[in-house]
């Protein structure tokens, strides 16, 4: 796929960046959110991080359109994945962790190397005991300083020792379009958390979250084991 960089390279957490602003947004595979869409989110809100979830290939035209940089790794067995686009190179290409296998098929989860954190993105399992399995499973190869984002599928609490939950507080989507739910979510491990909110729900049926971190690194920051599967 053609890359194109659109950003000056100043705009990048490594190089001094205090806060950077991470959109995650479900799409809704076929029937949601198509490329048109998500090109008008990235030119509205200007996010530093995009992190997608239930993303097919139409999405693979993403940097023609607005260039940067994109991967989108599918889910075994599935049409859909998980994409991420950035605007301005990575310092690593995302990293895919296998987890723990659902009744009916398996999940995978992103980890990007962003500045001095790391940040996962996920579409978790249905199952309730299996998701947070699955949150568990992340957190043992992420580094101290560290963000998970997406859409959990997640009733309650996360019950996930060491993070906190710093995601918008109103529902992010409605199952059958009767029950509100707050299941696009984010937990930050050794990293501020700036402001959180939900956009308003457009052609998916998940609003998309916007979460702004303070990404400067702390003189005690770990290095980050990225590809260690637990």
């Amino acid at each position: 796929m053609r890359t194109i960089w659109l950003r000056q390279p100043g705009h990048w957490p490594h190089l001094g960046l205090a806060m950077a602003k991470l959109i995650s947004w479900n799409l809704l595979r076929l029937t949601g959110a198509s490329l048109n869409d998500v090109v008008r989110l990235i030119l509205r809100e200007d996010p530093d991080l995009l992190l997608m979830q239930e993303v097919t290939q139409e999405m693979d035209g993403l940097t023609d359109r607005v260039g940067g940089q994109y991967q989108r790794n599918q889910m075994p067995g599935r049409i859909h994945g998980l994409g991420v686009w950035s605007p301005v190179p990575l310092s690593k290409w995302p990293v895919v962790l296998p987890l723990q296998a659902g009744a009916m098929f398996n999940r995978v989860c992103q980890i990007v190397e962003f500045g001095s954190i790391a940040v996962a993105n996920v579409h978790l399992s249905h199952g309730q005991i299996l998701n947070r399995r699955q949150l568990r499973r992340i957190a043992k190869v992420l580094p101290y300083r560290a963000a998970v984002v997406g859409d959990y599928n997640l009733i309650g609490p996360t019950l996930l020792p060491g993070f906190h939950d710093v995601g918008p507080r109103e529902p992010t989507h409605v199952a059958g379009d009767v029950v509100p739910l707050r299941i696009d979510r984010c937990l930050v491990r050794g990293v501020a958390c700036l402001g959180a909110r939900a956009l308003l729900r457009e052609a998916s049926d998940h609003r998309p979250i916007v979460v702004n971190l303070n990404v400067i690194a702390h003189s005690h920051a770990e290095p980050m084991p990225l590809g260690v599967v637990a």
